[in-house]
């Protein structure tokens, strides 16, 4: 899951980039950490109530060419409402990727 560049320079590190590297290296499985990347600098998703959400976060990710044809799993920390991994998935299908999986560490349930 990419973070806007002003949010990764705020925080100093991706740790979704971090769970992704280490299981692509475990997995044998390529990581490509430049194919997608968020656009638009959206407030940080758990500081939203769970409706404005996916409001928030449509269009935020562009995609890179040579997707089409390609099986793509997302990596992400924790999922709650599920809006960002479902925006850039659909992101992803429509630049021509044939399947999205999103794999994430923890899901947060609502109270």
């Amino acid at each position: 899951m990419p973070l806007h560049p002003a949010r990764l320079r705020e925080r100093g590190f991706n740790q979704s980039q971090l769970l992704a590297q280490r299981l692509a290296t475990a997995l044998g499985l390529p990581l490509d950490r430049h194919a997608v990347r968020r656009i638009k600098d959206t407030p940080p998703q758990a500081s939203l109530p769970w409706d404005e959400r996916r409001r928030s976060i449509r269009g935020a990710f562009a995609v890179a060419d040579g997707l089409a044809g390609r099986h793509v799993a997302l990596v992400d920390d924790v999922m709650t409402t599920g809006a960002s991994l479902d925006e850039l998935a659909r992101s992803l299908l429509a630049a021509g990727a044939v399947r999205v999986d999103c794999w994430v560490a923890a899901r947060a349930l609502r109270d």
